[in-house]
């Protein structure tokens, strides 16, 4: 038989990861702000002796890196999804992006509570309206970035591989992540600005590096919830129990067939690989089982793999 002849059960793996997806753009926009605000805050806490706003210049470090390395798996997805060396294309690209700005942001948290520890035990003079001008400033600025990530996004990319199924919205989790880090760094500024009003009116010093502590917790929390869950699909950990449970059930519809083993895995934001093996006494086609699946489980590749069970002993399990 030909090669050509085969394209009839070929398909690509691009999985629209070849698409630019409409978050790329805002998350860009979000950096260069964040990149700013964080060296005017980072240099203002230094100045100025506040280590609650140099801890938020370092939570919204933190976060432009994490940013960066989302940008760039972006732009490294696109740039590879037709690289026949991905199985299963390059939509994983942006879940090691993920887990390794969480490596980071645990490094960044660790030199806040430090930072914060050695201004608790040698404190320095702090100039507290400066310091709240600028922290008031880096509260706006993230209000302004959160507006830009905030609002309802969806990719309307049409995937037509023989597998995907067009028409189907998936949310981009880069773009969700992406607002939780600025609304992390709003809450961070708010912080600084407490401590900086109490330390002003009250002389409550001790409150500026204690914030900093909070803030360094903040980030860890972020940081530990990052890396469980891109962790999951680096792993190919099995995927969500509803998605699974509803294959079962299509596949098993008749009495006679049944689900031997599944696996459910991602393979891109919201989009899953699964691999069925069916045993039944009067089996169907794998086209004929893989036909019982609706289109709207965000299952991207299916594979079905069917075997005959030729008796009815209670020993063989069928």
């Amino acid at each position: 038989m030909h090669h050509d002849n085969l394209h009839p059960w070929q398909h690509s793996h691009t999985f629209g990861q070849d698409l630019k997806r409409s978050g790329e753009v805002r998350t860009n926009i979000v950096i260069a702000i964040t990149a700013t605000m964080m060296l005017v805050e980072v240099f203002a806490g230094l100045v100025y002796g506040s280590m609650a706003l140099l801890a938020d210049g370092l939570h919204m470090a933190s976060h432009a890196v994490a940013l960066g390395i989302n940008a760039f798996a972006y732009v490294y997805a696109r740039r590879h999804a037709h690289n026949r060396d991905f199985s299963f294309g390059t939509g994983k690209v942006n879940a090691l992006g993920g887990f390794t700005g969480a490596v980071l942001l645990a490094v960044f948290a660790a030199l806040m509570a430090w930072g914060s520890a050695m201004r608790l035990l040698q404190p320095v003079e702090i100039i507290f309206n400066q310091a709240i001008f600028v922290a008031v400033i880096g509260l706006l600025v993230n209000g302004v970035s959160a507006l830009i990530l905030g609002a309802d996004d969806h990719d309307h990319a049409d995937h037509h591989n023989g597998h995907e199924h067009p028409h189907v919205h998936h949310h981009d989790h880069n773009l969700k992540s992406a607002y939780l880090h600025v609304m992390a760094d709003a809450l961070t500024s708010v912080l600084a600005i407490i401590a900086l009003l109490a330390g002003k009116y009250f002389n409550y010093i001790w409150l500026d590096p204690t914030m900093g502590f909070v803030g360094a917790v903040l980030v860890t929390r972020w940081s530990l919830g990052l890396l469980r869950s891109t962790s999951a699909i680096l792993l190919d950990r099995q995927g969500p129990e509803a998605i699974r449970r509803k294959v079962r059930e299509y596949i098993e519809s008749d009495e006679d067939s049944r689900v031997a083993d599944l696996h459910l895995w991602s393979i891109a934001p919201n989009l899953y690989a699964v691999a069925v093996t069916v045993v039944a006494h009067a089996a169907a086609t794998p086209d004929e089982y893989k036909a019982r699946i609706p289109d709207d489980l965000g299952l991207a590749h299916i594979t079905i793999e069917v075997h005959e069970c030729e008796t009815q002993d209670a020993h063989s399990g069928c």
